[in-house]
């Protein structure tokens, strides 16, 4: 299998929180391929964040795109120059308020590669207790819950958690539990 060849790109949008692009590209078979579009985000952390009593860490939003009450993983976007593990401490301390002892990175996912050049790094985040109170960004507004591992199970098996990426990230912290 060869890789496709980029011979031609142009930037349509260039933003903060997306980048959108037109690529020509030379496919395999020698075939042009012209006006492929792909989104260029910025790379994301979410978490699986147990706390001592061995309770994961929950957050519950609105998503706007989709019009959704959202139940998720904490996590967000890594800022330029930061590492994934700096991110996601960084990240569980704005929306949870919650420090953890541990932090092991347990899957690296593409949300979508076809059209995204972004990637997903999974922790889980063990010991966590709650040291001080939420600081989130300006449009920020969530809340902060808690499930027992088997309640956790029965959302999944029940699809109550709708954010792909974070049922992907379920399922690896319970493999590694």
């Amino acid at each position: 299998m060869l890789k496709w060849q980029k011979i031609a790109s142009k930037y349509l949008v260039r933003e903060r929180w997306a980048t959108l692009r037109v690529d020509t590209c030379k496919l395999q078979n020698g075939s042009i391929k012209d006006d492929y579009y792909v989104l260029e985000y910025p790379n994301w952390v979410n978490a699986i964040a147990l706390t001592k009593e061995n309770k994961i860490i929950l957050v519950r939003q609105y998503r706007f795109a989709a019009d959704i009450i959202s139940l998720e993983i904490p996590g967000g976007v890594i800022d330029d120059g930061e590492e994934p593990e700096t991110a996601i401490v960084r990240e569980l301390q704005e929306e949870t308020g919650y420090s953890f002892e541990s932090c092991e990175l347990i899957a690296t996912l593409y949300p979508n590669p076809a059209t995204s050049t972004n990637k997903t790094f999974t922790y889980l985040l063990k010991g966590g207790v709650k040291t001080h109170e939420q600081h989130l960004d300006e449009h920020e507004i969530l809340n902060v819950e808690e499930y027992t591992i088997e309640e956790v199970k029965q959302l999944l098996k029940e699809n109550k958690i709708d954010q792909a990426l974070h049922v992907a990230g379920l399922y690896y912290g319970l493999m590694h539990l």
